[in-house]
């Protein structure tokens, strides 16, 4: 964030933080949600704090920013009838607000269960060397595990393995945005990286819900189903 926000600064940008699957992570010992002029989070059910429907929140100190928010969620009007600017119905339900205070309090325990279970997947996959592409996580980052995904060139074939031992893994996502078909009449740009990484990522199961032993078991048949998929893929010259 930092190089972004010089640049941004520089050239009179707007920051925006992405803050939607962040809810406690910290950047350089900074909260975020708190690195750029504004942010955003997301309150989906199955976030780190989530509403039990969807929901959101903007975080700034900018007052500006602060009131024109305000008019965007509330069809563009701060005074009711009274419309500035165009504006939709974006507010959060107060149910779903009552969920989220009852929930906030834990957040930081939580957080530390998903850290816990991530410290273990990190230690025990690291067994697999290059077989396997783990989360590298930099000494100035505090990240909250919302996900612990993977990378390994046979992942169709890995997340069917873990699937036959009855572990249910997700892809987060398997089509890069800007292959999406709402964007295929615009320029047609490629980025390989994105493209390369979306076939081989796989999230695995990781959760404040999840028992030390459940995630060992996790952990054991990625172990498991990467070395089977290694010899079932040897071939002997000749």
């Amino acid at each position: 964030m930092d190089p972004i926000n010089e640049f941004a600064e520089a050239h009179g940008l707007i920051v925006i933080e992405d803050a939607a699957q962040a809810h406690g992570a910290r950047y350089r010992g900074r909260m975020c949600g708190n690195l750029g002029h504004a942010a955003a989070f997301s309150f989906y059910a199955g976030k780190n704090l989530g509403a039990f429907s969807d929901g959101g929140a903007i975080t700034t100190d900018d007052d500006a920013l602060a009131r024109k928010a305000r008019m965007l969620r509330n069809y563009g009007s701060e005074k009711r009838n009274h419309h500035e600017i165009a504006g939709t119905n974006s507010r959060l339900d107060e149910l779903q607000a009552a969920f989220l205070r009852v929930k906030l309090p834990y957040l930081d325990e939580w957080n530390a269960r998903r850290t816990c279970h991530a410290t273990y997947y990190r230690s025990k996959l690291s067994e697999l060397g290059s077989q396997l592409d783990l989360p590298v996580v930099p000494d100035w980052a505090s990240p909250v595990w919302h996900l612990f995904v993977v990378r390994h060139a046979m992942r169709n074939a890995l997340q069917q393995h873990l699937a036959d031992q009855g572990i249910q893994t997700h892809i987060h996502y398997p089509i890069p945005p800007y292959l999406s078909m709402v964007f295929q009449s615009g320029a047609q740009c490629r980025f390989p990286s994105a493209e390369s990484m979306s076939g081989k990522i796989l999230s695995l199961p990781i959760g404040p819900h999840f028992t030390t032993n459940q995630i060992k078991e996790c952990a054991d048949q990625v172990v498991c189903s990467v070395n089977a998929i290694a010899c079932s893929s040897f071939s002997f010259p000749g």
